[in-house]
């Protein structure tokens, strides 16, 4: 019992001296706790926002506390906003007809629209109970092809989340561990130049994204998943090439400033599952506040996963990623910069 009672005197003593151990084991959960406990708090949560063209009965019947109204006088141009993944569903009425075109990349939203619309003209053909024929009809069709399958709105956020999260940790580990073990030490004394040693991690991390890209759309081609690739599936390798660089800098700036892989690690995590979560990468935001879906814009994750879903299902040409590029290659600078600022050769 001596002995047992040393050792677990010495273990909590370690384990309270490390101040990163308290934060990942304590703060890390709560700062979810209060994430989540905001979100699904919030009354705001469940409302889905729809382009609505027309008015009348069956419009003024559509529950405020499930939908939102956004109205548009062209219903063309509320259908090009479900296209372009700004709305989840876009409805017109118009005599006795309701047409809803729906968006299958927001499939919780456009499964809510259809249902509250179909039951608001449930309700109104009952009223008008009596009658030969229903007083209204509903017109429902997906805008995107409905030959896709399931996976051709998985592949971007999953391949966007495995690219992420490769190359933060694989900077961040490996800055770690050769400051540990004073590999750094040694080149820097060495006759290799410093842009040697960063040119080797891009490389290798570029490998690694290209790679699992190459294998997540490859088996995802495959007749069990059945992704299909359009003309621009090339733009795949250019998003890719720049989400690595944008996460890449995430991990230089994690492995300049913590001196443990398990410091490195937790903070890593720590970035990387938060913006995964408001970046839409698991589940959809549209229920989300908007200052929250506003904010989620400042994350790169989510410009690589928007960006990976336009070339997968709206067969996005160059001019269309253009910006979510600009905006990768722009953060990768301005991180890369900030962590040569925190850059050390040795252990403090």
């Amino acid at each position: 019992m001596r002995a047992w009672r040393s050792l677990t005197r010495a273990m909590w003593k370690a384990f309270v001296a490390d101040k990163a151990s308290l934060f990942f084991y304590f703060l890390f959960p709560l700062m979810f706790l209060v994430l989540f406990g905001l979100l699904f708090g919030n009354p705001d949560m469940g409302r889905t926002t729809v382009g609505v063209t027309g008015s009348g009965p069956l419009v003024d019947a559509l529950p405020e506390e499930v939908l939102t109204v956004e109205q548009y006088e062209d219903f063309d141009e509320a259908v090009d906003a479900v296209r372009d993944g700004d709305l989840p569903a876009a409805i017109r009425v118009e005599g006795d007809t309701v047409t809803i075109r729906y968006s299958a990349t927001q499939q919780v939203g456009a499964g809510t629209v259809q249902g509250v619309v179909r039951s608001v003209v449930g309700q109104a053909n009952l009223a008008a109970a009596g009658v030969d024929d229903p007083a209204f009809t509903v017109d429902a069709e997906q805008v995107e092809d409905t030959s896709y399958e399931a996976i051709q709105y998985l592949t971007s956020g999953l391949l966007s989340w495995a690219v992420a999260m490769s190359a933060a940790f694989g900077a961040a580990l490996n800055l770690v561990q050769w400051r540990k073990n004073h590999v750094l030490r040694r080149l820097r004394l060495a006759p290799v130049h410093a842009s040697s040693v960063v040119g080797a991690r891009v490389g290798v991390s570029l490998g690694i994204a290209l790679l699992q890209g190459a294998v997540f759309v490859g088996l995802a081609t495959t007749p069990p998943f059945g992704l299909q690739l359009g003309s621009n599936w090339w733009l795949i390798v250019p998003l890719l090439v720049a989400g690595t660089l944008a996460f890449l800098s995430v991990g230089l700036l994690v492995g300049s400033l913590v001196r443990t892989e398990e410091a490195a690690s937790g903070a890593v995590n720590l970035i990387i599952l938060p913006m995964a979560f408001l970046s839409g990468v698991f589940f959809e935001i549209d229920g989300l506040p908007e200052w929250l879906q506003t904010i989620s814009w400042v994350f790169p994750l989510r410009h690589l996963s928007d960006a990976l879903l336009d070339v997968f299902v709206r067969d996005a040409g160059l001019l269309d990623v253009l910006v979510p590029l600009g905006v990768l290659l722009g953060f990768a600078a301005v991180l890369s910069a900030i962590a040569s600022r925190f850059f050390t050769w040795d252990e403090a």
